[in-house]
């Protein structure tokens, strides 16, 4: 079973390009404000994870170093 490998560059750029085409496609059919709410309120959200994430991190490490 000597197939084609998985997970090469060139699938990997192909697959990015097909995703900016569902963006600009998505874009046009919404409208560009609606895009930018829509991309406003995901980078709200990544935000908020990222500064949850990093304060649990930092939680774990101090009640790790009071256990030793």
């Amino acid at each position: 079973m000597n197939g084609r490998p998985h997970g090469t560059k060139p699938a990997l750029a192909l697959w990015m390009l097909v995703a900016i085409a569902d963006v600009a496609l998505f874009t046009a059919a919404a409208g560009v404000l609606v895009m930018f709410l829509i991309l406003a309120v995901v980078g709200g959200a990544v935000l908020a994870a990222r500064m949850f994430a990093r304060r649990n991190a930092a939680a774990t490490d101090v009640v790790a170093r009071r256990r030793a």
